[in-house]
């Protein structure tokens, strides 16, 4: 695999597994990296120079924009600001307008809604408890605070009037969205990558989750090709509204013939990680490719595939996993020490039998 590009120093601001995997990568393809993470022990820490420094140390972004020719991210709660006061003009292809956009849920409905021109769940800004009053409670609703929030974290479901308590403390706390909630048949997600003018789409990929954290990712999603076309040019439009650099994933619910987005994620994605084998491009490669301006090639599913997540719960069954499966794909990111439900890995199989593959 070969870049267009001469070779580059590129600066990763986050160290987790994300930027491990963008900088190895980044590394095949002849660049060196520095990344930025205040873990000195960082998964990144094994295939990158380090700077050691909190996220909004302006100091040390400054000294990584100052080594570096591009600079990425890969994670969504980078200061922006601080990101604006370093970068010289062109350094930070993916920009910080699309940071703000996915790092506040009221900035990301109405980015979604009203520039890109995608369904969305009907929604509505809540600033207040008191705007919580008088809801129809034929309806079930989500209350997500607009900044902030994880793996179901920062949010209340609201399915009647018990849990109204709940749902205004948290609206007491700070500004929240409130969407309807959608009785969905399956989450799917579609990574897709730009080099500011081009993009390349990967297949459309069917997700499903264990209290909140991404369990599984079958490839392709077992959907129509007619939806599974709809989600696709659903996030063609968005990377033209934004003239992305690197790779974006879009969510999004199928609930019968009707697609929406769900929410987006500025970065390579724990969804897409099959495509290190599965495809022709990994997302990372391709990442790598959009944030340097270079070519970006046609995507192709080599082989129908399953990435199964592994937690720190699930440790010694992944290991169990692949010693019965050798053909298995085994991935841990190096991190020093398991807990529950924190992401340690990933396994994935090429088959075409997905429900046969669980950790």
């Amino acid at each position: 695999m070969t870049s267009t590009n001469p070779s580059k120093t590129i600066g990763i601001i986050g160290g987790g597994q994300l930027g491990q995997m963008m900088a190895i990568s980044a590394i095949y393809m002849g660049h060196k990296v520095i990344a930025l993470d205040p873990a000195a022990d960082c998964p990144a820490s094994r295939v990158a120079e380090m700077i050691e420094a909190p996220y909004d140390d302006v100091d040390a972004l400054s000294q990584l924009a100052e080594r570096c020719d591009v600079l990425t991210y890969e994670f969504e709660n980078v200061d922006a600001d601080g990101l604006d006061a370093v970068v010289s003009e062109g350094q930070l292809p993916q920009g910080t307008d699309l940071l703000r956009i996915s790092q506040n849920r009221i900035f990301e409905k109405d980015f979604l809604a009203n520039e890109a021109g995608v369904t969305v769940a009907p929604y509505r800004v809540i600033a207040s408890a008191q705007d919580l009053d008088g809801l129809d409670f034929s309806k079930k609703y989500v209350l997500k605070t607009a900044t902030g929030g994880y793996d179901g974290h920062g949010q209340v479901v609201i399915k009647g009037p018990e849990d109204l308590a709940e749902a205004k403390a948290l609206a007491e706390t700070t500004n929240c969205v409130l969407e309807e909630f959608v009785a969905f048949d399956l989450e799917i997600s579609v990574l897709i990558s730009g080099n500011g003018q081009e993009f390349t789409v990967f297949p459309v990929q069917e997700n499903q989750h264990r209290n909140n954290i991404l369990s599984k990712t079958i490839v392709p999603a077992r959907i129509s090709d007619a939806l599974a076309q709809k989600a696709q040019e659903m996030a063609q439009k968005i990377a033209q509204q934004l003239h992305l650099a690197g790779t974006l994933c879009v969510e999004l619910f199928v609930a019968g013939d009707e697609i929406l987005v769900n929410e987006i994620a500025p970065r390579p994605h724990n969804s897409g990680h099959y495509s290190i084998e599965a495809c022709n491009f990994s997302q990372f490669d391709t990442h790598i490719l959009g944030v340097l301006g270079a070519p970006l090639p046609e995507i192709e599913l080599l082989r129908p595939a399953v990435m199964l997540n592994v937690l720190g719960q699930d440790m010694a069954a992944a290991q169990a996993f692949c010693t019965q499966n050798p053909s298995a794909h085994l991935h841990l990111y190096g991190k020093l020490e398991a807990k529950d439900n924190r992401k340690m890995g990933h396994v994935t199989v090429l088959t075409d039998k997905p429900d046969s593959c669980n950790l």
